[in-house]
């Protein structure tokens, strides 16, 4: 082998060597780039997965804050429909009073709205009728057996009412009609009831 040949075979060997080195040095590269690949893509993976229960969690907890609100809101409901029912039933029951039931009733309103003893008592022209005179009468009795003076006089004036009566004296007039009974009653009285129906 000559001169040539050998530089020839040594480049050779050396540029076969070099090329395997290379290649091997290309294969380690390749396997850290897939390893960091990987390792990045479990990263994002693993951070979409957080994001994604950290997004569910909000989501449940909004929804069950919502579900909280409108329960709430369905039991108020509900509350305020069994206090309006039990106003209503005693609406009823004070509409449906009659005879010396209806007469006590409305003489104990008026002795209570009656504050010199010397109003008049304005009815519905119905309960004028049927209960006035009794109702006057039974008034002034309260207020003479509880030392005040009991001189209430019955109205030639009607009311555009139904149930109840208004006590007048001039410009002063105390309605002590059912619809305003009720009305204050509601006011007043709703929490109480409330309390009563629900504990």
């Amino acid at each position: 082998m000559n001169g040539i040949d050998r530089i020839t075979a040594r480049i050779e060997t050396d540029a076969v060597a070099e090329a395997a080195r290379m290649a091997q040095q290309a294969q380690a590269d390749c396997e850290r780039i897939r390893a960091e690949g990987e390792k990045k893509a479990q990263e994002s993976y693993w951070q979409l997965v957080r994001q994604g229960v950290a997004s569910t969690e909000d989501r449940v907890q909004r929804l069950a804050k919502t579900a909280d609100m409108e329960a709430r809101k369905s039991i108020l409901s509900y509350k305020q429909d069994l206090v309006a029912q039990a106003f209503d039933r005693a609406e009823e029951k004070l509409r449906g009073l009659t005879g010396e039931e209806y007469v006590s009733f409305l003489a104990a309103l008026a002795a209570r709205a009656a504050v010199s003893g010397k109003e008049e008592l304005v009815f519905s022209a119905k309960d004028r009728a049927a209960y006035g005179s009794k109702v006057v009468a039974k008034a002034n009795a309260a207020l003479t057996a509880a030392g005040k003076t009991g001189k209430l006089t019955l109205s030639a004036r009607e009311g555009a009412f139904d149930g109840g009566l208004i006590c007048r004296e001039g410009s002063v007039s105390v309605n002590c009609t059912i619809d305003a009974l009720m009305a204050q009653a509601r006011e007043d009285m709703a929490a109480d009831v409330a309390a009563e129906l629900l504990g």
